[in-house]
């Protein structure tokens, strides 16, 4: 079944892309919640008319994505959480808590588009995650998780 996806699915693909999927899942979950749409042939030839009109301006979204990247490479970024007396912490730090850290720095990044490898982290230290800025940008950075 091809669809063409209104919204970014994890492990699936991003916006405005034409997928191939099974019945099931595309006429149940992606069609119902919003996610996707029947690729029939009027919607193809409709959206390859918008795809062309919007070249331009995702190539300068792109670029904005290609700087951020750039900043986001060298900040110098520190999470802080409550930390028991052996070095725990309490619960485990989050892409929320990550994204609020950014947005303290001055970089807005959506908490959706972060990634933290190596989930969860419970203890003080440093460790990396990926933020995914554009479809064609990805930028892997390193936060520090500090004591409070």
């Amino acid at each position: 079944m091809e669809l063409i996806l209104k919204k970014n699915v994890d492990k699936l693909g991003f916006k405005d892309e034409v997928v191939n999927v099974k019945p099931g899942y595309g006429r149940n979950f992606l069609i119902p919640q919003g996610y996707a749409a029947l690729a029939t042939d009027s919607a193809k030839k409709a959206h390859a008319e918008v795809m062309k009109q919007r070249a331009h301006k995702d190539s300068k979204i792109k670029d904005e994505a290609t700087a951020l990247a750039a900043k986001l490479e060298n900040l110098s970024v520190k999470v802080a959480a409550k930390v028991g007396e052996n070095g725990k912490i309490f619960g485990s730090v989050t892409t929320v808590q990550l994204s609020d850290a950014l947005k303290a720095l001055g970089v807005e990044i959506e908490r959706k588009s972060l990634k933290i490898v190596n989930e969860p982290i419970r203890e003080v230290g440093t460790f990396e995650g990926i933020a995914i800025l554009h479809k064609d940008v990805k930028q892997n950075f390193k936060f520090e998780v500090v004591a409070d």
